[in-house]
């Protein structure tokens, strides 16, 4: 039997068992995944075609475009540069800086600190997607842009979101998903997002125990909620690397479970993405599986969860 670290392998009193134990065993583990992708069944009500959802349940990710049209995508522009030019948001908490350069490097949650991107955040024609996909009422669990500057923009290493938010901030089931939007051009060189096909199918538990506040320092470098290169190997052979690019206003929907990451950015090019985490109602966090402290309400939302509104729920 494998030796298990750490007091985390005590039940917790009052939660079911983990589906998803990770950070406490000292080699990898990997399990399938035990929650529908799809958690909506009635096709008639479906915001997209069959083709694109039968993609999303093999692959994990989407690509949608056209959802925005010019005048949105220059506004939302707009107010990157704005909150990216503005010191006062850079010295904010919210604000996380590049280890190295001290640019910035993510500013969370941006839906309270501008009201346009609150406005999409909100928009309907992305909650009836997530909400079909997810079958539930959905709120925001985070939001955040992420820069990355040309010549000194940092990598983000693979990961999961989803054992990340699971372990450290107790969401309980993988029934939550990203949007991300295209801010700039995402081509080959800039660092574009990656995603490995079909790895959302497989949960890989990671080694190495978590520090307390740690995400003070993963959000500028992750150290832990790694996956070992086996399982990134295994994954990549089996279905390949597939990069998320493509023009401003690309909307780059993808699981919570599945692998992503980017490369560094030493291209003279920017890459800037909004992104948008929505998480369904009956899924909402409680206390970390990890047994770490909770994190910060701009990082992950618990305090301030309220059901977005739309014009289709199933």
């Amino acid at each position: 039997m494998t030796k298990q670290v750490g007091l985390f392998n005590k039940e917790l009193l009052g939660r079911e068992k983990d589906d998803y134990p990770s950070r406490i065993y000292q080699e990898p583990k990997q399990c399938r995944r035990q929650d529908p992708v799809i958690h909506s069944h009635d096709h008639e009500k479906a915001p997209l075609d069959k083709a694109l959802l039968d993609h999303y349940e093999k692959n994990g990710f989407l690509f949608l475009d056209h959802l925005f049209d010019e005048d949105e995508i220059a506004q939302m522009q707009i107010q990157m540069q704005t909150l990216r030019d503005d010191k006062r948001i850079k010295d904010r908490e919210e604000s996380i800086t590049e280890a190295r350069s001290g640019d910035i490097r993510s500013v969370f949650d941006v839906h309270k600190l501008n009201n346009s991107f609150n406005k999409i955040a909100q928009d309907p024609r992305l909650i009836r997607v997530a909400e079909y996909l997810l079958g539930d009422q959905v709120y925001l669990h985070q939001t955040r842009l992420n820069y990355k500057p040309g010549f000194r923009g940092q990598e983000f290493y693979w990961h999961s979101d989803f054992e990340t938010w699971h372990v450290e901030d107790g969401m309980p089931r993988m029934r939550a998903l990203s949007m991300s939007i295209t801010l700039t051009p995402n081509d080959h060189n800039n660092g574009p997002l990656l995603v490995i096909p079909g790895s959302h199918h497989t949960f890989v538990s990671c080694v190495g125990e978590t520090p307390e506040e740690n995400y003070r320092s993963s959000l500028k470098k992750q150290n832990v909620g790694v996956p070992d290169d086996q399982s990134l190997q295994n994954m990549v052979e089996a279905a390949g690397i597939t990069p998320a690019i493509g023009q401003p206003g690309r909307v780059i929907l993808f699981d919570c479970n599945l692998m992503h990451g980017s490369n560094g950015n030493i291209s003279p090019s920017p890459r800037s993405n909004l992104f948008l985490v929505y998480n369904a109602i009956s899924n909402r966090i409680s206390r970390p599986f990890g047994q770490q402290r909770e994190r910060p309400e701009y990082i992950a939302a618990r305090g301030t969860i309220k059901p977005l509104k739309s014009i289709f729920c199933t």
